[in-house]
């Protein structure tokens, strides 16, 4: 009887301490964030995975869960579809952001994915803030999120890039809020509201800028330790505005013109974007109520850098390594704020990138660029010397052309036949694989996995009515630097990392898609999916 007693307590006392060692965790997540990193490919999980911290990337996939087939499942794969995919769970046929531009038949003139007349700049004279989600066809998760708790939530996005703000923040958010790089501050836009809140202001007056470009980017390691790089001056590569090299260090402290256009440029732009967020979190007091809140912030610098030097240059590498220590730091804040457990973190890629053309050819890999307004010209010079008709390419965006059906028509042309001839002539380009007309995609005879891609893409009002696939490998560009846009694993094989609140570690290699985040979201919330959503929830991440 003693014994059993004394077993009791024991087992009482062990049972106390337990307790007292762990954060209380809620019934809900206190807080969501969505971290989506521009232009990360999933291969960088691992690449630089021994030069990582035990708390930044590697605390996510050695304590959270791992999709490790996510792939985007429509094309093109460009930064705003992506971040539109993300959080509404559906494609551009459905949501209607085609691309980051296209062109608008019935207005008559090319469209930016966010611009909004009807709306102004807040927080500076620019016009970097007439922008908006109006483009935007379909609810968001925030939208439903802030519509399940009668508008109690709070919904912020954040982010360098406008899009990367504003789609993923949704039609209802509390604000929005993006770098005008024309005076180096945050701004937001009248949809939101009329001024800028006191900690943005305070946040912008701490000219943040202004101190790193007031600073050379150095190598934060000595530069023979990134032996997953190139060497560090290769001609395929191209510059920071106002820089007239592509080596380290890279004079910062030099640069007087466009200087905040250039800080895009660093890995610095990533810490300030960091920063940010968390004073959202502190001065919005996100995940303090009795509701869930969400934060959606996206890293913009590692596309610019990409883009610039390619990823297997050395700028790339010391930029993911930078990251990864914002984002230990980021989780450690969390973790302070809220405790470890009471918020839910996803993150993941808007799209990949492709190997600069540069370094396939220097490997001997199969791959090259194109120009696409050279292409048009072309085109337009054979159908003028063919048919006798000028301008029957309005535009070509997104690999599609878009064509002036009222020129064929004066012209008392057939238009099929000129479709045909346009068709003819993109198939004849040895960098062009199949050309067909938009509106039939599902009886063209395409590989099946990327007609599903190119059908989701595809959109009757905004989508171009003749696309074209390019051989892998080949882009649209000059030779230096490089970019994305197409279906294959290098554009969209994307990281997709759980961590958090009912997340049980562990990792998944089983095909999964960008789609189904937001339903996997709003399933672990218990609030209804996105209006557009065509996704699955991922059973594993909380199974």
């Amino acid at each position: 009887m003693v014994k059993s007693i004394c077993m009791s307590i024991w087992v009482l006392c062990i049972s106390i301490s337990s307790f007292g060692q762990k954060s209380k965790v809620s019934s809900h997540p206190k807080l969501v964030i969505g971290l989506v990193i521009d232009q990360m490919r999933w291969d960088y999980l691992y690449r630089y995975y021994d030069l990582y911290s035990a708390n930044g990337f590697r605390r996510l996939i050695e304590k959270g869960f791992s999709c490790e087939n996510a792939f985007i499942p429509y094309v093109p794969t460009y930064t705003a579809p992506g971040h539109t995919c993300v959080y509404t769970g559906s494609v551009p046929a459905i949501h209607g952001i085609v691309g980051n531009n296209w062109y608008d038949a019935e207005a008559g003139k090319d469209v930016y994915c966010a611009s909004d007349p009807a709306v102004n700049t807040v927080g500076s004279n620019s016009g970097e803030g007439a922008m908006s989600p109006r483009n935007l066809w379909v609810t968001t998760i925030g939208d439903e999120l802030r519509y399940s708790t009668n508008y109690s939530s709070k919904v912020i996005g954040i982010a360098l890039k406008d899009r990367s703000a504003i789609f993923p923040a949704g039609h209802s958010a509390n604000a929005a809020y993006w770098f005008d790089g024309s005076v180096g501050k945050w701004i937001s836009s009248t949809y939101y509201q009329n001024k800028l809140p006191a900690w943005v202001v305070k946040e912008n007056e701490k000219l943040l800028p202004d101190a790193a470009m007031s600073k050379d980017w150095n190598t934060l390691l000595p530069i023979e330790k990134y032996t997953q790089s190139t060497a560090d001056d290769k001609i395929y590569e191209s510059e920071i505005p106002g820089e007239k090299t592509v080596t380290f260090p890279h004079r910062l402290s030099q640069l007087t013109n466009s200087r905040y256009e250039a800080f895009k440029y660093t890995p610095f732009a990533n810490t300030y974007t960091f920063d940010m967020a968390k004073e959202a979190i502190d001065n919005e007091k996100m995940g303090m109520g009795d509701v869930t809140d969400l934060l959606a912030v996206s890293i913009s610098s590692t596309d610019y850098v990409g883009h610039t030097f390619g990823p297997n240059s050395i700028e790339a590498e010391d930029t993911w390594l930078r990251l990864d220590a914002d984002i230990a730091g980021f989780l450690q804040y969390l973790d302070t704020k809220l405790g470890e457990g009471n918020y839910l973190l996803f993150l993941t890629a808007d799209h990949g990138v492709s190997a600069a053309p540069g370094f396939m050819n220097e490997h001997k890999l199969p791959g090259g660029t194109y120009s696409s307004g050279t292409l048009a010209a072309e085109l337009n010079k054979m159908l003028d010397s063919t048919f006798n008709i000028k301008n029957v390419l309005i535009s070509l965006e997104n690999n599609q052309l878009y064509i002036n059906k009222n020129v064929i028509k004066n012209a008392g042309r057939n238009a099929s036949e000129i479709q045909n001839a346009i068709i003819d002539f993109l198939k004849g380009k040895p960098y062009i694989t199949d050309a067909f007309l938009t509106e039939n995609i599902a009886a063209t005879s395409i590989q099946a996995t990327i007609k599903e891609r190119v059908l989701n893409g595809y959109n009757p009002k905004r989508s171009g009515q003749i696309a074209f696939l390019t051989r892998p490998g080949y882009l649209d560009g000059s030779g230096k630097g490089t970019t994305h846009g197409m279906w294959n694993p290098y554009d969209a094989h994307i990281p997709l990392l759980w961590f958090g609140y009912q997340v049980k570690q562990g990792k998944t290699n089983r095909e999964v898609y960008m789609s189904d985040i937001a339903p996997t979201v709003t399933g672990i919330l218990g609030i209804q999916m996105p209006s557009g959503c065509i996704g699955k929830v991922i059973e594993e991440v909380t199974r």
